[in-house]
């Protein structure tokens, strides 16, 4: 039998008390074994290190929030065991947990990842025989409950052979969503013919305390969750037809309205939460059967983004009705109390203005106006130059600036006592964004769908920030990324490039739903000589990293106004 060094890590955000339960669980196996356990905190928080500090382990600490896959990778990476254990914050393990992974991957060297059940131990509520009866929403047993290949386990129990992480690479760090996390990961383990062992014996109880555990807070976790799992499979390809979902939707309903007891709440949660995904958010385009053959279509959109017509009507009545919601929810004034908090920071503002949008320009200088920062707003008129190189010169004349904020002539900013300025930039310090943008209004047009704005999103991590028609540049990826390269003219294909040069250096993204843009004058590209620009972009990609379409998507959704910082 093979001889195994092990370590056991824990990812964890903010949750000192489940974190104190988890490691008391944990802490007597791995000293028995000889396996060192580590916590990440992804954060930072002081309760954290203290909780790592008082059980004697050691605590990697990210400086600000990177997600549970980076906050996996890191685990790894810190260690050289063979075999890293890794737990979700919020589990107990069962006696005999980590005797059970070591005894069955010691056995079989084949295994690339193991792990075992998964039960939900809720705070005050027995575990009735209706919640067995309910579908594996937040349930891993499989059937029979006994060892077993299989292609599916979760990353709240999730061991993982070294030698099959060197062989396919980290968990993808780009993947915040609080479900499916793992499955990528799995998928490539299993296509370059790795195992994954389901270990019965190797059992964790899915801790909820109050006030986590009330049927309303499992309900809006279900929810959430909901529209997780249909991303995840949104992404490997297996999400069924908005038809399907709306199908579920009203089963579940029926039995609700049958039983009406916590079970049935959940699931129907948990498919409202997939039946609103479906219908309002968006399915970034699926990769490639087979290997790749890099095209420069692949950095495009592929659509036009065009608005017109009764459905403009339609989405133009459904932005009216997002931005009542946000003033009645108190978005609105949260966003204006984080503006107020905001460090002071000096903002150059770039506008390319062609003399015949100059009310257009107009009307925008009262929304890019500042009661906080030191903002230096040039309209330039391009006089026939590409936009970008009227934006470099521009930035180059003005040095010293802490964001850069590149404004097309053709949009419309929303309205508030405090400028939409103000409030941009404080959102985009308190979330620490690198490059940020507005989302799109619902009716405006958008080649993205990834950047129209989501219903009930105050803003999203992702992968991709576009090129316009308005962009926030932090200073530090400005330093990466002025000057602009040679020929990119309109711009075409550079967000692409940069959303795999924000990659590389870890820049956090964000599309800030809760301030969205109008950007409803004229139709994308309809300014220029769009195949000139496609041209330009196949030349600027030709030698430079990119992202394909199919990469650029949401990582996270936040509903919540960050805090200050």
């Amino acid at each position: 039998m093979e001889r195994l060094s092990v370590s056991v890590a824990i990812p964890t955000t903010g949750r000192p008390d489940y974190l104190d339960v988890a490691l008391r669980s944990v802490l007597p196996q791995a000293r028995a074994l000889g396996a060192e356990v580590l916590v990440v905190d992804d954060g930072p928080s002081e309760e954290t290190r203290a909780v790592a500090t008082r059980h004697g382990i050691r605590c990697l600490t990210h400086p600000r929030r990177r997600g549970l896959n980076a906050s996996r990778n890191a685990a790894i990476d810190a260690t050289d065991a063979d075999l890293v254990c890794l737990l979700d914050d919020d589990v107990a393990v069962d006696d005999g947990w980590l005797r059970a992974l070591v005894d069955a991957a010691a056995a079989d060297p084949q295994l690339g990842a193991l792990g075992g059940p998964v039960r939900p131990a809720l705070d005050g509520r027995p575990d009735s025989d209706a919640e067995h009866r309910m579908p594996a929403i937040s349930r891993l047993v499989l059937a029979p409950d006994e060892d077993q290949d299989t292609d599916q386990l979760w990353g709240a129990n999730l061991a993982v052979r070294r030698t099959w992480v060197d062989r396919i690479g980290p968990f993808d760090p780009t993947h915040t969503m609080s479900s499916g996390d793992e499955e990528e990961w799995l998928r490539r383990l299993i296509a370059a013919g790795g195992r994954v062992r389901y270990v019965a014996a190797a059992g964790v109880a899915h801790r909820r305390i109050a006030p986590d555990a009330t049927t309303t807070a499992l309900s809006r976790a279900q929810f959430h969750r909901g529209a997780a799992t249909r991303q995840a499979d949104q992404r490997a390809g297996r999400a069924p037809g908005i038809g399907g979902e709306l199908r579920t939707l009203a089963a579940n309903l029926a039995g609700l309205a049958r039983h009406r007891d916590a079970p049935h709440r959940w699931t129907t949660a948990h498919a409202a939460g997939r039946a609103r995904e479906a219908l309002l958010g968006y399915a970034p385009p699926p990769p490639p059967d087979g290997p790749w053959t890099p095209s420069v279509d692949d950095a495009f959109s592929g659509t036009s983004g065009l608005v017109a017509g009764r459905r403009a009507h339609l989405l133009r009545a459904h932005d009216r009705w997002l931005d009542l919601r946000n003033a009645a929810s108190g978005t609105g004034r949260a966003l204006a109390r984080l503006a107020d908090a905001a460090p002071r920071r000096r903002v150059l503002v770039v506008i390319p203005a062609r003399p015949r949008n100059a009310a257009l320009v107009d009307a925008l200088r009262s929304h890019l106006r500042s009661d906080r920062h030191d903002v230096d707003l040039r309209a330039e008129d391009p006089a026939g130059r590409p936009r970008f190189a009227v934006i470099e010169e521009t930035a180059a004349s003005a040095p010293g600036f802490d964001w850069l904020l590149i404004v097309d002539d053709d949009v419309a900013l929303g309205g508030g006592r405090v400028s939409w300025l103000d409030r941009f930039v404080g959102l985009c310090e308190a979330a620490e964004l690198d490059l940020a943008q507005p989302a799109h209004r619902r009716h405006g047009h958008a080649a993205w769908p990834v950047t129209r704005r989501v219903p009930g999103a105050v803003w999203r991590e992702t992968t991709f920030v576009e090129i316009g028609p308005v962009t926030a540049i932090a200073r530090r990826a400005a330093d990466v990324l002025l000057p602009f390269p040679s020929g990119t003219g309109m711009g075409w294909g550079l967000d692409a490039h940069w959303a795999a040069v924000a990659a590389e250096h870890g820049w956090r993204l964000g599309i800030v739903d809760a301030l969205p843009v109008d950007h409803s004058h004229a139709p994308a590209g309809s300014g220029y000589d769009t195949g000139d620009a496609r041209a330009a972009a196949e030349a600027l990609l030709a030698d430079r990293p990119w992202l394909p379409r199919w990469e650029l998507r949401t990582v996270a959704r936040h509903d919540d106004v960050p805090p200050a910082r």
